[in-house]
């Protein structure tokens, strides 16, 4: 009997373009093997962030993934900024310059007029984009026709300070509970999506219900301790993990920047630690179990409810921070001057100094297709690890 088989797509903003060339990428690698192209190979997906849309996607289409794959490729390889938030030199005015007064006295006034910003940028955008592409009413339809087992997308809560994961699944899968972090089932939609991908500070937070009452949730790579705890509690046996960076990116030291850090570096470093380092230290903490698990005998076994979890991980070999800085340029030139207020600067050679925040909303044509490039590479590069993995030609 064949393993059921999760995918856990993470956070980054503009940099889950490159979970779209990993997509890619297995969806010619399943062509070659000579797999039938309707099929679904993750019957479990769970997705964080601009993960969690990326998800979305695939489980809308899960009765044809070759299908769904070229819908994100299509949309990634064509974005533009503002078809993510108001990218308009008077949205960002309104939103992105008011915003920025509360490092000034003018913020006084602001809040006295009652004018107060809910975050930099305008995501709404975002929301019509995904009301036309994505049918999120068809999930239910694809579970119950066992073309998808089940769709998992977390978000974390301003209101009750705790990590949900809301998921749509068959009823022989239950929430779970844990230490700040819980499940909770639902009809997914927009606004779920919406919560998911709210970067802090940059997206506003989304209302959603939960116990009968209304709760303010944000991006859910905050808070998130174990971001590959809901594909394995909603049943999946193997899981594909595609991370967004770190994992396999470069070792050694950078040249450190000159002088105090802009507040551009210091969201960037601060965006990294949200969305990078729970992926790396739950994937350390998956193989330590699974090394435990080796060095037990089958009456030990018996006895704990744990259970090896096969792994496969892809992450980007090169420093997505590097390849922003390349492509600063790309950004309208309202979005590159508010960015430049803050510390981003798009001239060589300080277009290292703010680039990790500029990798996150660079919703830019020719950054994300570099980013589907170097994520259809990278798993080409591993294509062994890849069929061994799920079966393939075998």
């Amino acid at each position: 009997m064949s393993k059921t088989t999760g995918l856990v797509l993470t956070g980054g903003g503009a940099r889950a373009a490159y979970q779209v060339g990993v997509l890619s990428a297995l969806s010619r690698l399943r062509r070659d093997a000579g797999v039938r192209a309707h099929d679904n190979p993750f019957p479990v997906i769970a997705g964080t962030s601009a993960g969690a849309i990326n998800a979305a996607a695939l489980a809308c289409g899960a009765d044809d993934f070759d299908r769904a794959v070229r819908l994100l490729l299509r949309v990634w390889r064509n974005f533009e900024a503002g078809q993510v938030y108001r990218a308009d030199a008077f949205g960002v005015i309104r939103t992105g310059a008011r915003w920025l007064t509360l490092f000034t006295a003018g913020w006084a006034l602001a809040r006295w007029r009652r004018a107060r910003p809910r975050s930099l940028l305008d995501n709404e955008p975002l929301e019509d984009l995904l009301a036309q592409l994505l049918p999120l009413d068809r999930i239910p339809e694809l579970i119950d026709a066992g073309h998808l087992r089940a769709l998992a997308i977390s978000a974390s809560s301003y209101t009750a300070g705790d990590h949900v994961t809301f998921y749509d699944a068959p009823q022989d899968l239950p929430a779970w509970t844990r230490s700040q972090r819980v499940a909770a089932r639902a009809t997914l939609g927009i606004p779920h999506l919406m919560a998911s991908s709210a970067i802090p500070f940059i997206f506003p937070a989304v209302s959603l219900d939960r116990h009968g009452r209304a709760e303010y949730f944000g991006d859910g790579s905050m808070r998130q301790a174990a971001p590959i705890s809901p594909a394995v509690h909603l049943g999946a046996e193997r899981i594909l993990v595609v991370g967004a960076g770190r994992l396999h990116e470069p070792s050694g030291e950078r040249p450190p920047a000159n002088g105090y850090p802009s507040l551009a570096q210091i969201a960037g470093h601060a965006l990294s630690n949200i969305f990078l380092d729970a992926l790396a230290v739950d994937i350390e903490r998956l193989q330590r179990i699974n090394h435990t698990l080796s060095l037990l005998g089958p009456e030990a076994l018996a006895q704990t409810q744990l259970k090896p979890i096969e792994l496969l991980v892809i992450a980007p070999s090169q420093r997505l921070d590097d390849i922003a800085a390349r492509h600063l340029h790309a950004l309208p030139t309202p979005v590159r001057a508010m960015l430049r207020a803050v510390g981003v600067s798009d001239v060589a050679p300080d277009s290292a100094r703010g680039a990790a925040l500029a990798s996150y909303l660079l919703f830019e044509a020719p950054y994300t297709r570099e980013l589907i490039a170097l994520g259809e590479a990278d798993t080409l590069a591993r294509r062994e690890d890849v069929l061994r993995f799920f079966g393939w030609g075998t």
